[in-house]
């Protein structure tokens, strides 16, 4: 099988998002690649609350490598880390990616590491402009598996079914854990996610449950989630609509000083965006939080952002974030952006 073929059978078959979306091919000989990626991003930022400054947006590099072992498997390899390249200090790289999948056309794909997860996969769908995205996923997404999963299993199939669409089926799972920052104290963890596409429309859905007993509680507590969202169209490519409603119990924390983890929460995003012909792609998204027992807002946003590919490596972008208030009497603080992001 060539080479090329099966780079396409590994974008088919990996359910989970990737996060290389440009890369240097620097080997590819006797059914072996070696690429690196990443982008390098800065941004001028402020808020009616705070100082102007840079910051860096996200920064990362990454390694990837595929290998046929024959009788149609691929097997494929990625590390990836995030930059401090601002403030220097001794973290300048940390850890964001790094695991290895096995790929087959009829069998599937199953990956061992730190990964994108199955749910991020559904959860993630409006978690596409580079300035203001989702914020809700990432609360302990490590360790909870609702991002970057930590020390993840996972196995997922696509079923192609001609005109009726694709159907996508993955599953994750992650073991016991205590985390050496919160010494928080996690049980098994399981996922599942479903991913149906069909004519540019995609309808999804996934629950994430474990127990964790956190330092600040005096038992274990199940965290679960169970979260729906659908799409039209591609981000980047004309237009792209995307919803996202999560149902969470223990998954969220409150706005308050000594974030109390909510028991009962709901969470909403959504994003409508626009690329025109000349590369320039306009966007608008809103996301909340909810505490459904005390029925306050946790918080709201809405940002409108515009993003110019002036190469295809080279991205300039910008937003203006509205905060759009909590119910918590925190003072609402509206926030900007202006950058640059430079693919590796």
């Amino acid at each position: 099988m060539e080479i090329k073929m099966n780079k396409k059978l590994l974008a088919l078959a990996i359910i989970a998002v990737s996060s290389n979306a440009v890369a240097v091919e620097l080997y590819n000989e006797d059914g072996t690649t070696f690429d690196i990626g990443g982008h390098v991003s800065v941004a001028l930022e402020g808020s009616d609350e705070g100082d102007t400054g840079l910051t860096a947006v996200s920064p990362r590099i990454n390694f990837n490598a595929t290998h046929e072992l024959g009788n149609g498997f691929v097997a494929d390899a990625k590390g990836e880390w995030a930059l401090n390249y601002l403030d220097g200090g001794e973290n300048a790289f940390t850890t964001r990616l790094g695991y290895i999948g096995v790929t087959h056309a009829d069998f599937g794909r199953a990956v061992a590491g730190t990964q994108w997860a199955p749910y991020y996969a559904v959860a993630g769908v409006a978690d596409m402009p580079i300035a203001f995205a989702n914020d809700f996923i990432y609360e302990d997404h490590g360790n909870l598996g609702t991002g970057r999963a930590e020390e993840m299993l996972s196995y997922g199939k696509m079923f192609e079914m001609g005109d009726a669409g694709k159907l996508g089926v993955a599953a994750g799972w992650q073991g016991r854990k205590t985390d050496s920052d919160s010494n928080a104290e996690y049980g098994n963890r399981a996922q599942i996610a479903l991913n149906y596409n069909v004519a540019g429309f995609s309808a999804n859905y996934s629950y994430n449950t474990g127990d964790v007993n956190y330092a600040t509680k005096l038992k274990s507590v199940t965290s679960e989630s169970h979260v729906i969202s659908g799409t039209y169209g591609i981000y980047g490519s004309g237009l792209y609509v995307a919803g996202v409603y999560a149902m969470n119990e223990n998954m969220n924390t409150d706005a308050a000083l000594i974030n109390k983890l909510i028991e009962d929460s709901s969470a909403y995003e959504a994003l409508v965006a626009y690329a025109l012909d000349n590369s320039l792609n306009l966007s608008l998204n809103y996301e909340s939080v909810v505490d459904n027992d005390a029925s306050k807002t946790v918080y709201s946003t809405s940002a409108i952002q515009a993003e110019y590919n002036f190469t295809d490596k080279f991205v300039g972008f910008t937003g203006y974030q509205l905060d759009l208030g909590n119910d918590y009497n925190n003072k609402e603080d509206n926030k900007w952006m202006l950058g640059a992001r430079y693919y590796l």
